[in-house]
């Protein structure tokens, strides 16, 4: 088994990794553009949110589908037509005449980005194995983090320099030029088994997380003991039942559900929920603050999330080095425990506090995410039989790209409560509505409009989302420390051959066709 990528193979991996520094841009741009757009479009906060959201989730809820078609019509071919249907909506959303139109191109450039990313990388993943394998992630986890950390900057010069609508002509650029130099260095694989796509799985899972979502994000709008919250959430109920009962019958589920029976496995989906909450909502966050309350421009902004956004291109790879002398499972723990302080620090910086003071929180935090994250795909696939390698990445991606948007929309929904709360202790006398309006502009930055709207100075508003702020920090560090703890005492660097489930006290189960075996977690990092 190779232990070093072959001279050959790079170009293969080159043509992939231009793709992944493609694909944080289009998550990260838009964060650092949203407050142009409003300005442009219109539209209220929860409105704006979902020019991310809508991306997000069409990624999340297409991942597996992706993967399927790949293994079914080709993987080289899935990457270019995903390439060139995520050129066409780039172009659509860089001449979007309105907020409602922008949203709806936004999905469809997630079921691009999908199938472009899930084509790029099975294709690739063809090609590696065993330690070179691990290698090969980590330079692709690298490749997102360049785009991860050059992306804001880049963003913001856009935006400051030509308007919000060259972010996105910026990835049609890049999309082009992936299809010019990546696609011609692939060569087609795909499973020979594959004999149908499952339509009606993808459609359940869909919409299983447009409901839960949506519910997630009404829920302080409208009360979450009001009817259309309740209905919602029973409606995301209902469709993960059917989801369940559609894959169960399918002879080639997206979905096996018998890999959740593996301990191990199950360890492994508390790191992308760490990274989650620690990492990937402080990209839509940390902007809104930055140029919403803290008066930077969307410049200053790119540059300012450099500390975050950084370490992504050097730590995954250096991590994989490290895991010559400490197993990834503790490693990640370690990392996640990192970020788990920097967001405790994070909690402490006041509204109008210098600049240098988030510095340090910062880089704990990026530093934090980016150790698990260039393990993160291998160790997915170390903990099953390799026999089910293949569905154990496509479900892991899918876990970690829908949850993602879930906790984007958590996140957003525990600032918005506490931003209520703060706003019934300190402006007594309002009622509710003037109370949600106002409360709605505190979380998108908005703070002379939530005054206005309240009819209270600004400063008071300032003091209700720092105070917001800082206990939602409190909240993420919870969620990742416990992630740590999880990760460092269940998760175990160990590959676990097909002869090796029974002494592994793990169920083998039916073998697995060989799907897409691929990295489809790195998909959307950011969209990652």
């Amino acid at each position: 088994m190779p232990d070093r990528i072959e001279p050959g193979k790079w170009l293969v991996l080159g043509a992939v990794c231009l793709a992944a520094v493609m694909m944080p841009l289009s998550f990260t741009g838009p964060s650092v553009a949203l407050p142009a757009i409003g300005a442009d479009l219109g539209g209220s906060p929860a409105a704006l949110a979902w020019v991310l959201n809508a991306f997000i989730l069409a990624v999340g809820s297409t991942v597996m589908a992706a993967g399927a078609l790949a293994d079914l019509h080709g993987r080289k071919r899935m990457f270019r037509i995903g390439l060139i249907l995520f050129a066409l909506t780039s172009l659509g959303t860089a001449l979007a005449p309105s907020l409602p139109v922008l949203a709806l191109v936004r999905a469809a450039q997630g079921v691009a980005g999908a199938l472009a990313m899930v084509g790029g990388i099975a294709a690739m993943a063809q090609e590696f194995e065993g330690a070179a394998r691990t290698r090969a992630y980590s330079v692709l986890g690298t490749s997102f983090g360049i785009g991860l950390a050059f992306g804001p900057i880049v963003a913001g010069v856009l935006v400051e320099a030509f308007g919000w609508r060259s972010v996105f002509a910026l990835s049609v650029l890049l999309a082009l030029l992936v299809l010019a130099v990546g696609v011609p260095r692939l060569t087609e694989s795909r499973d020979p088994d594959a004999k149908s796509f499952d339509g009606f799985g993808m459609a359940g899972f869909t919409a299983m997380l447009l409901l839960l979502t949506l519910a997630i994000m009404q829920g302080p709008q409208s009360g979450w003991s009001s009817g259309i919250v309740i209905a919602l959430f029973a409606g995301a109920a209902a469709m993960l039942v059917a989801f369940l009962m559609i894959e169960r019958a399918q002879a080639r589920p997206m979905l096996d559900v018998s890999l959740f029976t593996y301990p191990r496995f199950l360890a492994v989906q508390s790191l992308p929920v760490a990274t989650a909450y620690s990492f990937v909502v402080l990209l839509v966050l940390i902007p809104t603050r930055f140029i919403g309350v803290e008066g930077l421009d969307a410049s200053q902004t790119g540059l300012m999330l450099m500390p975050l956004c950084a370490p992504m291109a050097v730590i995954p790879f250096v991590g994989a080095l490290f895991t010559r002398w400490v197993s990834a499972g503790v490693l990640s723990g370690l990392g996640l425990i990192l970020g788990a302080a920097g967001l405790v620090l994070l909690s402490r910086v006041a509204p109008g506090a210098p600049l240098a003071a988030f510095v340090l929180p910062l880089v704990m935090i990026g530093v934090g995410a980016a150790i698990p994250w260039g393990l993160m795909d291998d160790l997915a696939v170390s903990v099953v039989p390799k026999e089910r390698a293949g569905m154990a990445t496509g479900i892991f991606g899918t876990m970690r790209v829908a949850g993602e948007a879930i906790a984007i929309a958590v996140t957003s929904a525990v600032l918005l409560a506490l931003s209520q709360s703060g706003l019934r202790e300190k402006a007594g006398g309002l009622g509710e509505d003037a109370i949600l309006a106002a409360a709605n502009r505190v979380v998108g930055g908005s703070l002379a409009e939530a005054a206005s709207a309240a009819g209270r100075d600004a400063s008071v508003l300032r003091q209700v989302y720092g105070e917001a702020f800082s206990t939602t920090m409190l909240v993420l560090a919870a969620i990742t420390l416990l992630a740590a703890v999880v990760a460092i005492a269940f998760v175990r660097r160990h590959e676990v051959g097909a002869g090796e489930a029974e002494a592994t006290d793990e169920p083998a189960g039916d073998p697995a066709p060989a799907p897409v075996e691929a990295g489809q977690r790195l998909v959307a990092s950011a969209a990652d």
